[in-house]
């Protein structure tokens, strides 16, 4: 489970929203909504450990009944997906999806591993390829594996879907939330349109409520 105790952000003093609570189950996707510069984004630096220093944090974040917010954010075990797919321009496709698995795999079972992920992405034989020759909705695909790949025991989505059109919205909202469900860990999404948010928890971030 996923525990957002009291948190608020602070910039300047000034909180950027009301005191926000939430417990996210195992395979359950919360929404947080709310309009341009109510601190959605900055919420989700501060939930993985990437908080700017301008910003003050209080409350607490627990994942799996332990807090996190005294680890360094590679030690959350919290991934993070953002609109844009960040791929590296200069790697391969495996080797994107290989900088998200642990160092002690060796180099078979990082192959095996990479080629059972595309697989069930349904991009098989696209190891090789350069990220330049992938279709938006590949690219967004091979984002969400290397996200995957780490093994985080949570995930949160930064409006994820904002710069797909809106065919192909529909088509990687389902292959994303159907993948956390599988996975059956806890997911928090962010974002302006209510289009994005499955059913289930949807708070607005600038009053608070459901």
């Amino acid at each position: 489970m996923l525990t957002l105790r009291s948190i608020q952000i602070f910039s300047a003093g000034n909180p950027l929203f009301p005191p926000l609570s939430l417990d996210i189950a195992a395979g359950e996707i919360a929404s947080i909504m709310g309009p341009s510069g109510c601190g959605k984004s900055t919420l989700m630096s501060a939930i993985c450990g990437n908080l700017a220093n301008v910003f003050t944090l209080s409350g607490d974040v627990l994942l799996n009944d332990r807090s996190v917010l005294t680890l360094p954010m590679e030690n959350r075990r919290i991934g993070i997906l953002f609109q844009d797919d960040l791929l590296f321009p200069h790697m391969s496709i495996a080797e994107n999806l290989a900088f998200a698995l642990p160092r002690e795999l060796d180099r078979k079972k990082r192959k095996a591993r990479i080629e059972d992920a595309l697989e069930k992405a349904d991009l098989p034989g696209f190891a090789k390829r350069d990220p330049a020759t992938l279709s938006g909705g590949q690219r967004a695909r091979v984002s969400l594996l290397r996200s995957l790949l780490a093994e985080p025991e949570a995930l949160l989505l930064d409006e994820p879907f904002s710069k797909l059109d809106q065919a192909l919205k529909d088509q990687i909202r389902v292959f994303v939330f159907e993948t956390i469900r599988r996975m059956n860990i806890p997911a928090l999404l962010v974002s302006h349109d209510h289009r994005d948010c499955p059913p289930g928890q949807v708070i607005n971030l600038a009053n608070g409520r459901t």
